[in-house]
């Protein structure tokens, strides 16, 4: 009897140990066509993502190039032609953080998706403005165009602080600012192009962008459902205050920091646009918007390996930051001296531009992560709110620099760069392991 017992209880361990090995092998094979389908998903959910700041670069960047024939065509001022890339920056800034606001509110979707539609459909109104010749309806148009482009890119960047966490998140991030500078590479020789068939075309192109960008928003984003209920304005304003108020020496430094990356980046390349075509390069068209495109290259490339690389190393981003600005601050003030040779002096703005890639996606890393979902869209947009002043005020101030001298740009964006590198020096410190 005892040995029946025994023989029992082994026949029913291996009858047991049977089916256990049994279902891990179907688990398995259940699990893994699981995870390649969850990893096809990311990887669409990354190029939705990543089409709307390229979509919202195309938005300035592409005029960039036709802005001195805009200029001869409608027979206004450099300021003037300055100001269809800075009203479109200006409107922006004014609302983004109420559309931050919003997204917090609401959804982030239902604040991107009539974003793009209108964003797009103001680009229709822009190329009927410049093709009638009608300054003031072009400026009304990039106004619109402006308004609508505070619900894109900004809002993206607080939906990616929600759909990834940890270094996957930054990688994100780093492919949002890597797809921002794929933007602006893209973007010069585009104009370029499209102006060999009508110089107004690039402003008929948006919509097509757009339409492509709302489609992938639409479909292949599915945003997290919402675990606490929104706070009411005015608790959430609080709420905001106290957290300007606690972090708010390294986050308003931070914004400090971007906005004058970008104010820098945008006036160079609207410096460039300009003198590019005169004594003694004489370069124009498609080789014009190549040009453009190099050191933008460099931002587009750096930015990509600098927000994989980081993840949430606090250390990184600090080191990160740092020599960005250090590497901005050298180019920049060598170029006061170094301007006659055409080589050496893209090779300058080049460098500079790797440091703008340097720092950007650590500071957006950082930012992201500094508040809870709640209130991640107020935060990061106040962020691209002051971004986008940089970007409004680069072209008419560069072009007011320049008609003082070369050397009182350069001097200036060194100075502000070296400001901008004592600032975050002693300002910007972020904990071991970011958030």
């Amino acid at each position: 009897m005892a040995t029946k017992t025994k023989s029992k209880k082994l026949l029913s361990i291996s009858f047991e140990s049977e089916i256990e090995s049994s279902s891990k092998n179907n688990d398995s094979s259940v699990t893994k066509p699981d995870a390649s389908q969850s990893d096809k998903g990311s990887v669409w959910k990354y190029i939705a993502l990543a089409s709307i700041p390229l979509v919202l670069v195309l938005g300035n960047s592409m005029l960039v190039p036709i802005l001195p024939q805009l200029q001869s065509q409608l027979h206004i001022s450099q300021f003037q032609s300055s100001l269809v890339i800075s009203i479109f920056s200006i409107a922006a800034a004014l609302i983004i953080p109420l559309v931050g606001y919003l997204s917090d509110r609401f959804s982030r979707k239902a604040i991107m998706i009539p974003s793009l539609i209108v964003y797009g459909s103001a680009g229709i109104l822009a190329g009927f403005a410049a093709a009638w010749g009608s300054y003031s309806w072009l400026i009304i148009a990039r106004a619109i165009q402006g308004i609508s482009a505070a619900g894109t890119a900004p809002i993206a960047m607080a939906l990616v602080g929600d759909l990834f966490k940890d270094g996957e998140e930054s990688k994100a991030l780093g492919l949002i600012e890597a797809s921002n500078g794929a933007g602006k590479v893209v973007s010069p020789i585009l104009g370029s192009l499209l102006a060999l068939i009508v110089w107004y075309a690039a402003f008929f192109a948006f919509p097509i962008f757009c339409g492509i960008s709302l489609v992938m928003v639409i479909f292949l984003i599915k945003e997290p459902k919402r675990k606490n209920e929104p706070l009411p304005l005015k608790p959430y304003l609080h709420k905001i205050g106290a957290i300007l108020k606690k972090k708010g020496r390294w986050l308003i430094t931070s914004f400090f920091v971007g906005s004058l990356a970008l104010f820098i980046l945008f006036g160079i390349l609207f410096y460039l646009s300009n003198i590019l075509e005169k004594k003694p390069y004489n370069i124009d068209g498609v080789v014009k918007g190549l040009v453009l495109a190099i050191p933008l290259l460099g931002l587009v490339t750096t930015s990509y390996i600098s927000g994989s690389v980081v993840k949430k190393s606090g250390v990184l981003i600090r080191w990160f930051v740092n020599i960005g600005l250090i590497v901005m601050t050298a180019s920049l003030a060598l170029a006061i001296f170094f301007n006659k040779n055409i080589y050496v002096f893209i090779g300058l703005l080049t460098l500079s531009s790797i440091g703008t890639g340097l720092l950007l996606p650590c500071l957006n890393t950082m930012i992201t992560g500094s508040v809870e979902k709640g209130e991640r869209g107020m935060i990061t947009s106040l962020y691209n709110s002051l971004r986008f002043l940089g970007v409004a005020f680069g072209p008419p101030l560069f072009g007011w620099m320049m008609g003082i001298s070369h050397a009182t740009i350069f001097i200036t964006v060194s100075a502000l760069s070296l400001i901008g590198l004592g600032l975050s020096f002693f300002l910007i410190k972020p904990d071991a392991t970011v958030k």
